[in-house]
């Protein structure tokens, strides 16, 4: 095998809970992870020449050991003293820096593909303890599916497939940086935890409304008074028929679930119409855990 194409799917949060600020500064999460059919690209391709190539759609996207893809490809190459080197394009469609671990996916399918390239042998499971030095969200990405995660966001449990449905992405025109929302979060008494284990068993019951009345993420707390855009968004989804609407991850993307494609269409063009989003994507819930 001379080169491999792969789809790295983009993920949103059907519930993000913050338990605790540990010590070390890190935050302890309980969190409910989501794949969906939204994804970047990527065409690995063997090459005489050493090292690693990164070529992408985005100009202003690194293509140096700052990128996670170049991360991953080091980290097994270096292992297991791999001497040729690798050409990946990488084509992007998941909004970067936008809540949907675009980075931390392209990380992920790199992982995979390098290991099929070469014949690595290694399981899912080896991966997904390497993935874990890239980034929290990097094992979850070779996953797939429907799982909760704690600690960190590193332990991961595979749930129940969610049910299926229609999916309306919208990131607005802002960025939002991870650092800033989770320094400014304050847990106290009056925060308003969104119940994980609730949701959990709302997924196993296969019931989308409860799933929409139980999903929750306390992160909203700081993100939408310093981004009122969100809320606008989200208020723009229910307004055009979604279940519910939350922001993903730290934000800024904002997604909504509907329960046809006819309603989730209509969404889709009400939003256009009101230019609140800079990438807008129609898309579904994905729960096949094959890679």
């Amino acid at each position: 095998m001379d080169d491999i194409s792969l789809k790295a799917l983009a993920k949103i949060n059907l519930g993000l809970d913050v338990v605790r600020r540990r010590e070390d500064g890190y935050h302890e999460v309980r969190m409910i992870m989501q794949t969906i059919h939204l994804y970047d690209r990527l065409k690995i391709t063997k090459t005489k020449t050493p090292g690693i190539e990164i070529h992408s759609n985005l100009p202003f996207l690194p293509v140096n050991e700052n990128n996670l893809v170049y991360k991953a490809g080091k980290l097994l190459m270096d292992e297991f003293d791999i001497r040729e080197g690798v050409r990946v394009d990488l084509l992007k469609r998941i909004p970067v820096a936008a809540g949907m671990a675009g980075g931390s996916s392209d990380a992920a399918a790199m992982l995979y593909g390098i290991n099929q390239l070469f014949e690595l042998k290694l399981s899912r499971q080896a991966l997904m303890e390497r993935g874990v030095t890239i980034g929290a969200d990097v094992p979850y990405c070779l996953m797939r599916g429907t799982a909760l995660a704690e600690g960190i966001g590193e332990k991961l449990k595979q749930l129940p497939p969610m049910v299926k449905c229609p999916v309306l992405i919208a990131k607005p025109q802002i960025s939002v940086s991870t650092k800033f929302v989770y320094q400014n979060l304050k847990l106290d008494e009056h925060t308003v935890h969104p119940d994980i284990d609730t949701l959990i068993q709302d997924i196993r019951n296969k019931d989308l409304q409860a799933v929409a009345k139980d999903m929750g993420n306390v992160l909203e707390t700081v993100t939408i008074p310093n981004y009122p855009v969100i809320a606008q968004i989200k208020e723009q989804m229910m307004r055009s028929g979604a279940v519910n609407s939350m922001m993903s991850g730290s934000g800024p993307t904002v997604f909504g679930l509907f329960e046809n494609e006819k309603q989730a269409q209509k969404a889709y063009d009400d939003m256009k119409q009101t230019g609140l989003a800079k990438q807008l994507y129609l898309t579904s819930i994905y729960n096949n855990r094959r890679k």
